[in-house]
């Protein structure tokens, strides 16, 4: 929220200075993002009246003004902007004024008439973006004043960040209720009379959802000038607070809004018909709203509506068939409390954040409309006239929030801080911040006030006397407590190993959102059941994602858009998948590969990563786990892989994932230029690595014996390792293939292996009986279970 600090201080004035008071916020848990000054440096401009305006006699476009601006004389100014009259209060800058940019005003003549001074827009003091014409200026303000102090322009721009359950503080006198208690000072109370009705004219309203909206209060004024002008000291605060000026009756209803943070609404009374209904939309309804977009109101939605037709999305915005225009004469004011849980998310779901959404659904106090109504009259009747009828409220009692006391316990106080302090210190604390404090043998009896909807436990009002007494203020001290050293099972494998492998060969931790897009979701996981959000922050992110594979993909997009050829990616986290009525939420390591096996160097080859790249480094992982014997790859197949490069990871025969490359036509719809390779497997039953267990360097040698053998082209390497390991005896000690060949003298439906066995004892040498003897039982087993025989 944006505040002016003149506005505040006519509420609260502490003795500080602007730094002081924007880290005093800060430390009581307001953070202010920044301070700006309200308008940019400029000098010598001044409040002028236009004497008299005549036609320039060579330029058609252009006007010759004698202007008053408080001197001796009249001076003589060409003005270009069409708005310019007699009689008007404008601001000048005199000869020898610097405007914002550096711009200095000097005399000139233009088209052969002397200018001695410029007739200013907003924009041109930089007040505005843009404007149409000059800044006009009541006919009271002072000629000859300077412009900087008749408009106050040596103000500072405040911006808080407010955290969500600060509600409270979407409002000048939020601000003020706790500037006055961090410094302990007086906050102004400005009387806010009732305005007398005169006329009994009445709208009837009908409270259909009284959960939703258990007050409900309107008034109707007839007789106003909605043309009238805003005023500019109003316009400026509503500019300060980053809103500009549209008429005067949205005008005045930000303004009470920005001053007690009750947002307001402004009905044409004559487009209405018959009684005010607040009622939950039956689906199907349409409504134009005020910025032009026609939306269908979903169901559940909460309506202001008539007899006929709905009006407005109650506590977002209003439409655009009841608004108030330059042709109203008969307004209806609408001030109502709207429970937060009615308007959470509902301003999303339409794709809208208005001014009134974001306070609703943090909490308005819900004792505030009557004064905020009282308010807006008052100020309506000011400056468009007219005449007010009674103030008519609904209000559904049982439905209303529920101030329930909460015991504060004396010895909390200390025990959650970590620092005393006094009894008197602490009720006046939660006195100032407006609770009603009842003392008690053990504590204090509080009782929350109305806009207070973030206080509902004990620790909450612990939290309240912490950060008004002051953070700052709690002494550091080493705090004892009992430490225990949990003693961690040697076979235990931390995710934090996995990912430093990784590192080390030269990936890159990624951390994606949970949701994702279903575009992307449907190309990636087609058959995965769609877990949809019910309030997503936008429609690219609505989907919770079943894999992490859509997340990887969507980081090597941003990096190939930033000439990043070479890009080797992991991420840890869960997937979402759901399983009847609930969702399983496993925890999954992916990985993705792209581009160059090794960055670019004149020695180093450049070839592009493949599948057995992607397959080195998953098994340098599992390599962690298990010995890779017990893991193992299966052709299967996977809408997001290749068909002929996919695979699924297998331990002890369960799969545990899969890897391969990217569809091409997955591939062709992401715009990705290159082949894309990515794992992904579950973490789950990864947790226990190996335990390092010494083995003895035999002092016999070892002797190899290679074969080869002729198998079915189908079968894979793992298969075939798998049998001869299961078989070999206790002296074959390593099974390697060193070579695979189809072709010439092969039949076509077979393939060719060259695999070495490595066979050694610790206790001998072995004899050309065993070391034969071995090989056979090895070559049995082959022949028995998969068809293989030597190659001739």
């Amino acid at each position: 929220m944006q505040f002016s600090e003149n506005w505040l201080r006519d509420w609260v004035n502490p003795q500080a200075s602007t730094e002081e008071l924007a880290d005093a916020l800060s430390m009581a848990g307001l953070e202010v993002d920044g301070v700006s000054p309200a308008a940019p440096a400029f000098s010598g401009v001044v409040v002028g009246e236009v004497l008299d305006c005549q036609p320039h006699p060579d330029a058609d476009k252009l006007s010759v003004c004698q202007v008053n601006i408080g001197a001796a004389e009249p001076v003589q100014i060409v003005c270009g902007a069409k708005n310019v009259a007699a009689d008007m209060k404008v601001p000048v800058a005199t000869v020898g004024a610097v405007l914002p940019g550096d711009f200095k005003i000097k005399k000139a003549r233009l088209r052969g008439q002397e200018s001695r001074g410029m007739i200013c827009s907003a924009a041109e003091l930089g007040l505005a973006e843009s404007s149409d014409g000059i800044m006009p200026l009541p006919a009271d303000a002072p000629v000859g004043e300077d412009f900087r102090d008749y408009l106050q322009l040596d103000d500072q721009l405040i911006d808080v960040d407010l955290t969500p359950d600060r509600g409270d503080c979407l409002s000048i006198a939020g601000i003020a209720r706790d500037v006055g208690v961090i410094y302990g000072v007086e906050v102004k109370d400005w009387k806010i009379e009732d305005v007398p009705a005169a006329i009994d004219d009445r709208q009837g309203v009908s409270l259909e959802a009284p959960a939703a909206c258990p007050r409900y209060l309107c008034r109707v004024v007839k007789g106003v000038d909605a043309r009238a002008e805003t005023p500019l000291w109003m316009v400026e605060r509503l500019r300060r607070s980053g809103i500009r000026s549209i008429s005067p009756v949205v005008d005045i209803t930000n303004y009470v809004m920005i001053e007690l943070g009750q947002p307001m609404h402004g009905f044409d009374l004559d487009k209405l018909s018959g009684n005010i209904r607040v009622r939950l939309s039956e689906g199907g309804e349409k409504l134009t709203l005020l910025d032009g977009s026609e939306v269908e109101v979903q169901e559940g939605s909460l309506l202001i509506a008539d007899e006929e037709k709905p009006l407005a999305l109650a506590g977002i915005m209003g439409g655009e068939a009841s608004g108030v225009t330059g042709e109203t004469r008969d307004i209806l004011l609408e001030s109502a409390f709207f429970t937060p849980t009615a308007i959470i998310g509902k301003a999303r779901a339409y794709g809208l954040h208005t001014d009134s959404s974001h306070r609703f659904e943090r909490g308005v106090d819900w004792q505030l409309q009557r004064k905020a109504l009282e308010r807006a009259t008052d100020l309506l009747l000011h400056i468009c006239g007219g005449q007010a009828g009674p103030v008519v409220e609904a209000v559904a009692e049982n439905e209303l929030p529920d101030q329930a006391e909460i015991h504060l316990r004396r010895h909390q106080v200390p025990r959650i801080l970590g620092v005393d302090i006094d009894d008197a210190t602490i009720s006046d604390i939660l006195e100032r911040l407006g609770m009603a404090v009842t003392p008690v043998d053990d504590g204090w009896k509080v009782l929350p006030p109305s806009w207070r909807f973030d206080i509902a436990i004990e620790a909450d009002l612990v939290e309240e006397i912490g950060r008004i007494h002051g953070y700052a203020n709690i002494p550091e001290n080493l705090s004892s407590a009992p430490v225990s050293v949990q003693a961690v099972p040697e076979a235990a494998l931390h995710l934090d190993r996995i990912k430093d492998l990784l590192v080390d060969r030269d990936y890159r931790e990624v951390v994606t959102y949970s949701f994702i897009s279903p575009e992307l979701a449907a190309l990636v996981t087609p058959d995965a059941e769609i877990i949809r959000l019910a309030n997503p922050i936008s429609a690219d992110m609505s989907i919770m994602r079943a894999s992490l594979w859509p997340g990887l993909l969507s980081t090597l997009q941003y990096n190939l858009a930033r000439q990043q050829d070479r890009v080797r990616l992991f991420e840890s986290g869960q997937i979402f998948l759901a399983d009847g009525e609930d969702i399983r939420q496993p925890e999954m390591l992916a990985g993705l590969i792209y581009g160059p096996r090794l960055p670019e160097k004149w020695n180093n080859e450049n070839g592009k990563v493949d599948f057995y790249d992607l397959k080195g480094d998953l098994e340098a992982v599992l390599g962690l786990v298990d010995e890779l014997s017990d893991f193992g790859i299966s052709p299967v197949e996977d809408h997001a892989l290749h068909p002929g490069q996919s695979a699924a990871v297998l331990h002890h025969g369960r799969e545990i994932g899969r890897l391969g490359m990217l569809h091409p036509a997955l591939q062709a719809k992401l715009d990705i230029p290159g082949n894309v390779f990515l794992f992904q497997v579950q973490l789950e039953g990864l947790e226990e690595g190996r335990i390092p267990a010494f083995v003895p360097v035999s002092r016999f040698p070892a002797i190899r014996r290679d074969l080869a053998l002729l198998v079915d082209r189908d079968l894979s390497w793992a298969r075939v390792e798998a049998v001869a390991r299961k078989a070999a005896p206790e002296i074959v000690r390593d099974i390697r293939i060193f070579d695979v060949y189809t072709g010439e003298n092969i039949d076509s439906g077979l393939k060719s292996l060259a695999l070495s066995l490595i066979l050694q004892d610790y206790s001998h040498t072995l004899t050309d009986e065993e070391t034969d003897g071995a090989v056979d039982v090895v070559l049995e087993a082959l022949h028995t279970e998969l068809s293989a025989k030597l190659r001739d």
